[in-house]
């Protein structure tokens, strides 16, 4: 057993095997939506959110974990361990990194180091992957640390979705905006730029807007991730077509979540692509 035990937040979206596997403490932010807040689960158990969120009118909010969480999160950890690595999603999309951070200084900062991926969904995945691995072969903190570093200058997300009500929703559009969009089948490209999420470009049709999120694909990417919500099968037909394209990656399938999938909305696609 490794002696460096990994912390992570939610919206890594890994499954439950995969945190079993390899011991992992997942910390959870929270959803309110229609006044009843709930923390968000694991991939498997989101369809009954998104059915709600489809039939209302109410917009989600989002809350980082608090601080308490992280600390017991922290203490069952050292409790197989000596070390920590807590690994959190983007700061710049949520408080979760300074809640790991004031928790660590309340624990043991000097054994503790909180990492901010400035990174989302399956490119977040990717380093804590790179983690685990290292952290099974023994490496210290420090050479993980400088690995992840490493590894999250060649990554690249870029996101559309079915509707654009969510965006609107969410304040990202107006209502013109949206209804000219919808006439038009406009479907904005959403991407991560410096650890926030900014829409770069329009196209007219989904099939043109994953056709441009495909071209954007690096020919020497390692490793590339589906993102869907409630579209399984698209999202195989596209991981079919990114198999045959990039025949040396790895190409998986996940399940996007409520703090991710709320500005979305179901159906959304996203390819993440690391290299």
């Amino acid at each position: 057993m490794s002696n460096i035990q990994i912390v992570v937040d939610s919206t890594s979206y890994i499954s439950s095997d995969y945190i079993k596997e390899n011991n992992i403490e997942v910390v959870h932010l929270s959803v309110e939506l229609d006044g009843k807040t709930d923390k968000e689960g694991l991939p498997g158990t989101f369809n009954e959110y998104f059915n709600r969120l489809q039939s209302t009118k109410d917009f989600p909010k989002t809350s980082q974990p608090p601080m308490g969480e992280f600390v017991e999160a922290y203490k069952r950890a050292f409790e197989r361990g000596d070390e920590i690595l807590a690994i959190t999603f983007s700061s710049k999309l949520s408080g979760t990194y300074n809640s790991a951070c004031m928790a660590a200084e309340m624990i043991d900062s000097e054994k503790i180091t909180v990492i901010d991926s400035e990174t989302a969904v399956g490119n977040y995945r990717v380093l804590i992957d790179i983690a685990v691995n290292l952290a099974k072969k023994g490496a210290s903190r420090e050479e993980i640390l400088e690995e992840i570093n490493n590894a999250r200058k060649n990554t690249n997300i870029n996101l559309t979705v079915e509707s654009l009500e969510y965006l609107k929703r969410g304040g990202r559009l107006s209502n013109a905006q949206a209804i000219i969009g919808a006439l038009l089948n406009i479907k904005p490209i959403i991407g991560l730029i410096d650890g926030e999420l900014i829409a770069t470009d329009k196209l007219r049709g989904k099939k043109k807007a994953i056709d441009f999120m495909i071209s954007k694909i690096p020919e020497n990417v390692k490793v590339i991730s589906v993102e869907y919500i409630q579209n399984l099968e698209e999202a195989e037909k596209i991981k079919e077509t990114l198999q045959e394209k990039f025949k040396d990656a790895e190409v998986n399938l996940n399940e996007l979540g409520p703090v991710i999938g709320s500005h979305l909305g179901p159906k959304a696609i996203g390819i993440c692509s690391s290299w």
